[in-house]
């Protein structure tokens, strides 16, 4: 997986320059970052500013977090089903009758 975490302002930096004329594979080279990197931020600074349709970095955010907090749920879920199984393996009913064989 490649790297992750560069600043906000150092992208724009990049951005602005790309946006100056200076050449994409130039800038990767000077910056030791991949054009593919380069080209990525550009797509997405398109998306934000509304030139291209997409999902924009708010949206990508939001939608991450929704995930995130799913896969929290699904987990929390799976947990009290199967605290729920070891309940009933457990304790005798209420009723005082005897489970059936």
């Amino acid at each position: 997986m490649g790297r992750r975490g560069y600043p906000p302002e150092f992208r724009r930096k990049v951005l602005d320059l790309l946006e100056a004329g200076r050449a994409a594979t130039e800038l990767a080279h000077d910056l030791d970052i991949s054009t593919q990197t380069i080209y990525t931020w550009r797509r997405q600074d398109r998306i934000d500013r509304g030139l291209e349709p997409g999902l924009t970095s708010g949206e990508k955010a939001e939608l991450a977090a929704a995930k995130r907090r799913i896969a929290e749920l699904e987990t929390e879920l799976q947990a009290t089903r199967r605290a729920i199984e070891l309940v009933r393996e457990a304790a005798p009913p209420k009723d005082g009758s005897q489970p059936s064989r």
